[in-house]
């Protein structure tokens, strides 16, 4: 048998409650319960924002923020196209950019693009007609319909890569200084024969990287055909990392260090690496770029220059509401943290 407590709760709400419904049960004014269901409680004491919230419990009140946006005329979606979802890093982006926006009252519309032109644009046709009020691209590949809504001053911020089709607001690292910092630490540690492995469709993060460690290398004396560089195929930085290194663990060119401009390159060489006996870090020192939590669980062996994924979210959101103030945005440049390479190993 059901309690009358479980009964009530199983009924309707009615159509009709409003601020004023609680406003009248607690027995404040319509302006408090709105403050207070806004988040601002500070000019309230905590026995009113208690009275307040349990009048909201007892008579069923849902706030609507999307009745609110509907009457300024603006829309709460915000989409969010990534690229790979299956790449933790970009799947930690996401996470972050998602708590960000609710945080700030918006609703996130996730979308993975699978790095794939044509379903990008599918998406951002389908996301113009929902009226998202901006968008977060997380490596964007160029194609025809992101220049057109970039033309059109579309409110786009871009992440990890900058856009591929044009100027416009972008969150990342300095990819260049995070490339000579693995090229330092390397020099540290006395390696001699140095490799780098990238995607062969390289963009303007992981060639920005590249560029940075073979800069570095030349401002060093390392002759330019001393510099092993190795590209793989394909979109999945796995199968890049995989496919390099067989290129890459021969004998007559052996590199004692690689730096791998994202962990799951660093985790395909490791596992050509496992397949032909050789020891990682004892025969070859592997360093990423990234340092994405995943990492602390599958590959405690690698080095990273990790990339602050977690607080990217807020940076995110304060570009989008610097385009939508009409300012600048500009480029957000987070600070990368070396400590991991200090390590041991």
């Amino acid at each position: 048998m059901s309690r009358p407590h479980d009964q009530a709760r199983a009924r309707p709400i009615p159509e009709d409650v409003s601020l004023a419904t609680v406003a009248a049960r607690a027995g404040v004014s319509v302006s408090t319960v709105s403050r207070i269901v806004n988040g601002e409680t500070r000019r309230a004491s905590p026995e009113t924002v208690a009275r307040v919230r349990e009048a909201i419990e007892a008579v069923g009140y849902w706030p609507n923020p999307a009745g609110r946006a509907l009457r300024r005329g603006e829309s709460q979606l915000v989409a969010v196209l990534a690229a790979n979802l299956d790449n933790p890093a970009m799947a930690t982006i996401a996470s972050s950019t998602e708590t960000a926006l609710r945080e700030a009252g918006y609703v996130t519309i996730l979308c993975d693009t699978h790095d794939r032109a044509e379903l990008q644009d599918e998406y951002l046709v389908a996301m113009r007609a929902q009226r998202v009020r901006g968008f977060v691209l997380i490596a964007a590949v160029a194609s025809p319909g992101l220049k057109e809504i970039s033309e059109q001053g579309a409110p786009i911020v871009f992440v990890n890569r900058r856009n591929p089709v044009g100027a416009g607001a972008f969150v990342g690292i300095d990819d260049r200084a995070a490339g000579a910092a693995a090229a330092d630490h390397f020099f540290a540690r006395g390696r001699r024969r140095l490799a780098v492995v990238s995607p062969r469709e390289g963009s303007s993060a992981s060639t920005g990287r590249v560029d940075g460690f073979v800069a570095r290398l030349l401002d060093q004396g390392w002759a330019e055909e001393a510099i092993i560089r190795e590209a793989g195929e394909g979109l999945s930085h796995l199968q890049v990392g995989y496919d390099a290194a067989a290129r890459l663990f021969v004998a007559h060119r052996m590199p004692d260090a690689v730096l791998c401009v994202s962990d799951q390159i660093a985790y395909g060489i490791a596992r050509r690496a496992r397949e032909q006996a050789l020891a990682i870090p004892g025969d070859c020192e592997l360093v990423s770029i990234d340092g994405t939590p995943l990492s602390r669980w599958v590959a405690p062996w690698l080095k990273s220059i990790e990339i602050p994924y977690g607080v990217y979210g807020a940076e995110i959101v304060a570009g989008l509401r610097s385009i939508w103030s009409g300012e600048v945005a500009g480029e957000r440049l987070l600070p990368i943290r070396r400590e991991a390479l200090s390590s041991e190993g």
